[in-house]
Order: structure tokens, then sequence, then C-alpha cells
């Protein structure tokens, strides 16, 4: 099942430059392990020692914020859009 992740240019180190991926995974946590696998590094960036996203980054699953959904246990499907978005601050 085939998930379209867009990578933001921070963390583009860690997939070859690559802007977007075609990853697997039935929810969140299992699409991180998928991109572990494929891009050794990135999960460390992603997500805390609990294995939850880091507090400065935000997911959206077809940009629906997965704070507002099922958090890492959001269901995905095939064709879902995953973007991951790191927080900006400014004033």
């Amino acid at each position: 099942m085939a998930v379209k992740v867009l990578i933001p240019t921070p963390l583009q180190k860690f997939t070859n430059n690559q802007a977007t991926l075609e990853c697997d995974g039935s929810n969140i946590a299992e699409l991180i392990e998928s991109l572990e696998k494929s891009c050794p590094g990135i999960k460390s960036r992603l997500c805390d020692e609990q294995g939850q996203p880091r507090r400065f980054l935000n997911l959206y699953v077809n940009s629906e914020d997965i704070r507002f959904l099922d958090g890492t246990e959001t269901p995905l499907k095939a064709g879902d859009e995953v973007s991951i978005v790191p927080a900006v601050a400014g004033g």
C-alpha cells in the first residue's frame, strides 16, 4: 500500500535529496518505521525517545493534523498523502 510522503528540505539529507517518497504503512507509526528502513537516521529526527512525533514537528494526513486524529495510530490507505512540516516560529 503506497503512501506519498512529503519531506521538508532540512530532512532531505536522509532521503538523497528527494522531496517525495512512496512508503508503506497501515498507520503513521508503521509509516515512520518504513521511512527509517529506507532512510536510516530519519526516525530520530521525527520521533522522541518514546516514539512519538517531536514537539516542534507536525504531521498531516491529507491536510489533517494527526494530533486531531488518532496520533501515530492514524490509519493510512493507498493514495494518502502525509506531510511532514517543521514548526516555524517568529515574531
